[in-house]
């Protein structure tokens, strides 16, 4: 079963990925690690990158294409990442797609104690990063990304432990498989 985990930084969606991919023994794809490859072959700051791909579309084209690949490559896969669940089910990929929402202030606050930075510049740098993201995702894809119609399993981490949400996302996922795996024997 493909398992796609979205939400915006600092939701803890990548601590998740890992950690459902471990209960799973699943491989696990982490797609802001292939935006952040993309900006070192072509020796761009990260930043840099993220204002040219709101003016490129290219950039966010390529991104999905290695993410999809990726995704179709393996079906016993978790990928993390803003727009993977809707891209994935726009391609009829068939995927659990999970969103991990959480508050601004504790988001920034999880993104300020692992980076070391004032609270301030983080909750600036979440605004910028998150005004650019959902900007090439309504203009590239018509979708805005936190529209919860779109994923199959919605979880606010604000008062959850990564390890609580990761139990959540292997239990929905595992009933699923268990019901995909009964439709398949009853049609047989």
């Amino acid at each position: 079963m493909r398992i796609s985990i979205s939400g915006p930084p600092g939701s803890g969606k990548t601590t998740i990925c890992m950690l459902v991919a471990n209960r799973l023994e699943y491989d696990f794809v982490v797609v802001g690690q292939i935006f952040r490859q993309m900006a070192l072959e072509r020796k761009v700051e990260l930043e840099t990158f993220g204002r040219l791909a709101e003016e490129d579309e290219t950039i966010d084209r390529e991104l999905d294409e290695r993410m999809l690949e990726m995704a179709k490559a393996r079906e016993d896969i978790v990928i993390e990442g803003r727009m993977t669940g809707p891209i994935l089910k726009s391609n009829n990929v068939p995927v659990f797609a999970v969103y991990v929402a959480a508050s601004e202030h504790v988001r920034a606050g999880r993104i300020s104690k692992r980076e070391g930075k004032e609270i301030e510049l983080v909750l600036r740098e979440m605004q910028t990063r998150e005004r650019s993201e959902k900007k090439r995702y309504m203009a590239y894809y018509g979708i805005d990304p936190c529209d919860r119609a779109i994923y199959d399993l919605w979880v606010d981490s604000s008062e959850l432990t990564a390890d609580k949400v990761a139990d959540m996302i292997v239990e929905n996922a595992r009933k699923i498989d268990a019901e995909n795996a009964d439709q398949v024997k009853a049609a047989h």
